[in-house]
């Protein structure tokens, strides 16, 4: 180098370096820093869950593969099971009085707390009602066993229920009605097997407080015998009437009779013409719904 480049570097090209700003150099530096810091903390936390991830499943960081960990042998495998033998809380719900056994296929209806006053066992597999079941759950005043498989009740399983305003015995397979208690509000017998001789004849005569009474889809041949006063509602479609008479709904010696609560009367799905029987509705406010021609 001559004299004169010495000089030209000195004074010109030493000066212009100085002047570049030293934060893009550290800038430089920082990233190259940082981006070891991120690979080794990666690597590390890949080795910690290889270690610790002994029940699940990880994906290798430098591949698509998935490892499936050996599982912990030491712990049985249980298959779920139904105990129907477990504590009635435990295999249901309890809450408040209330007793949800619904959907758990039960074959009887278990034993229940004594401060029990509502009882939810529908969708079950229960096929008999013994006297048994009830009879030291004197509080009830709801029993809903929709839609199981009930065929026999024990005489004086429901009658000694003096609390009882609801029952519902519907989607089951009775033939004939069992010995209702005394403060029932609501009956439900819906989609059974029951016949006319399975109904007594007095069944509903000392029923003061029966306002809603469903026997529909059944095989009824007739209207039944002695219908209370305080009945509101009253469902007898779809079963197989031929037959009514004028003291069916009315009293045939007293014209001035008139059965003033009766809001509803179906009987629609039935054989029988309902126009044939005009003076057997003569004390309704309203004409039964059902076929009249």
């Amino acid at each position: 180098m001559t004299t004169l480049q010495t000089i030209f570097f000195l004074f010109f090209i030493v000066p212009l370096v100085k002047l570049v700003p030293p934060i893009q150099q550290e800038s430089l530096n920082l990233y190259e820093y940082d981006t070891d810091i991120f690979e080794e903390l990666f690597k590390q936390d890949y080795e910690d869950k290889s270690q610790d991830g002994k029940d699940g499943m990880i994906v290798s960081p430098d591949s698509n593969i998935q490892l499936e960990l050996q599982r912990d042998e030491s712990v049985p495998k249980v298959r779920p099971t139904k105990d129907t033998n477990l504590p009635t809380c435990l295999l249901c719900v309890c809450l408040s009085g209330s007793v949800y056994c619904e959907e758990i296929d039960i074959i009887a209806i278990p034993p229940l707390p004594k401060e029990t006053a509502y009882l939810y066992a529908r969708f079950n597999k229960i096929k008999r009602v013994a006297v048994s079941d009830f009879a030291d759950i004197p509080t009830l005043r709801r029993i809903d066993l929709t839609g199981n498989m009930i065929d026999e009740i024990e005489d004086g399983a429901f009658s000694k229920l003096l609390l009882l305003e609801e029952l519902s015995l519907a989607e089951n397979k009775l033939i004939k009605l069992p010995v209702l208690p005394p403060k029932l509000i609501t009956f439900n017998a819906n989609y059974n097997r029951i016949k006319s001789r399975g109904i007594r004849a007095n069944a509903f005569k000392r029923q003061t407080n029966l306002s809603f009474l469903y026997l529909a889809h059944n095989t009824l041949e007739s209207v039944p015998l002695n219908l209370p006063e305080s009945l509101r509602v009253l469902h007898l479609q779809f079963n197989n009437i031929t037959s009514i008479t004028d003291d069916t709904f009315c009293k045939s010696n007293n014209t001035r009779y008139i059965r003033s609560r009766m809001d509803e009367i179906r009987m629609e799905g039935n054989p029988i013409i309902l126009a044939k029987h005009p003076n057997a509705f003569s004390c309704l406010k309203t004409l039964p719904v059902g076929a009249y021609y």
